[in-house]
């Protein structure tokens, strides 16, 4: 009778550690699938302001006629990406080509005065802090999982429930470095 007892404890013991574990997994995958939906919702204002902002660039930076269309052959590839990993590599790609094209348009003054320019600038350089923003939660939530599924005991439930380590987004390391400003305006 004791045996018995000591075996439907340790089975319970074992039940629970299994349910809370595969529950907590499945809350850290959740999270996971949230901060990429909220970079999903950001992109895709960035995304539908882009057009606005070439077409307003596009009368006064002559010169810059090579990146404005970069950057709109680069949208056009966001659009049809095939998958999320590919479709974050090309929004990484946006990120340094944006910064670089409102760099270059810093010369000219005429531009800088234009009130529908400005409001366009404004309106992408607080995309751009809340896509970081919600590039660090979305990585966050990434190695909070995958030390989740790599850790014993856990990584035991999460590779009965097949999950796999996810990607924390990154940017390419061209984009990273800080911009040659001489370089950019010919000097």
């Amino acid at each position: 009778m004791t045996a018995l007892l000591i075996l439907l404890i340790l089975v319970a013991i074992v039940g629970a550690f299994m349910v809370l574990t595969y529950n907590t997994l499945i809350a850290r995958k959740n999270q996971i699938d949230y901060a990429q939906g909220a970079i999903d919702a950001l992109l895709k204002k960035r995304y539908d302001l882009i057009p606005n902002l070439v077409a307003t660039v596009k009368g006064y930076a002559k010169h810059e006629r090579e990146l404005l269309e970069k950057v709109t052959e680069l949208r056009a590839r966001i659009g049809q990406a095939r998958s999320d990993d590919e479709r974050l590599g090309l929004e990484g790609q946006m990120s340094g080509l944006l910064g670089r094209l409102l760099v270059q348009l810093e010369a000219y003054p005429d531009l800088k005065a234009n009130q529908n320019f400005l409001q366009l600038q404004a309106a992408l350089n607080e995309i751009e802090e809340q896509i970081s923003a919600a590039r660090r939660a979305f990585n966050a939530a990434v190695v909070e999982f995958n030390n989740a599924i790599e850790m014993f005991p856990s990584n035991m439930v999460a590779g009965w429930m097949g999950l796999k380590r996810r990607r924390v987004f990154e940017v390419a390391e061209s984009e990273s470095e800080a911009p040659n400003v001489g370089r950019l305006f010919g000097s």
